[in-house]
């Protein structure tokens, strides 16, 4: 099996293994949420854009991040306190959260930006032409 295979096969674990938090009777075990993901590619120019659904996610609490074929989004959301609250229904998750991508491309991820605009959070990375050895390197939040 080849390595790209393998990450793939991995990635889909994980995926699922995330997915099953999402079911309502685990849902009291878990802790934060797990925001919705797009990624797509685009042709020219050619880059891997990454869209995640933030809704009341505060940009400053937002820390993103690429290494070894792997963008990483953290942060949280915060629930808001209103004197005298008391809930009739409690449906949003509020808390840590945390989604590992594999990019499955090359990324040039000093050029990569993201962008922060109705509680969704845009994610640009140009494809690299070739493999790049470096460290980690976190992308500023622009709102």
């Amino acid at each position: 099996m080849a390595r790209r295979d393998i990450d793939r096969l991995q990635g889909e674990i994980e995926e699922l293994f995330a997915d099953l938090w999402q079911v309502p009777r685990f849902s009291g075990m878990r802790h934060g949420f797990r925001p919705a993901v797009d990624c797509f590619v685009t042709d020219d120019p050619h880059e891997l854009v990454v869209v995640v659904e933030l809704a009341g996610v505060d940009p400053a609490s937002i820390e993103i991040g690429v290494a070894e074929r792997t963008l990483t989004i953290s942060g949280q959301r915060g629930r808001p306190r209103v004197d005298g609250q008391v809930y009739q229904q409690a449906e949003i998750e509020y808390g840590r959260f945390e989604r590992r991508i594999p990019l499955g491309h090359d990324i040039a991820a000093a050029s990569a930006s993201a962008v922060y605009e109705a509680g969704m959070l845009r994610i640009t990375l140009p494809v690299a032409k070739r493999a790049s050895r470096g460290r980690a390197v976190a992308i500023v939040v622009r709102r």
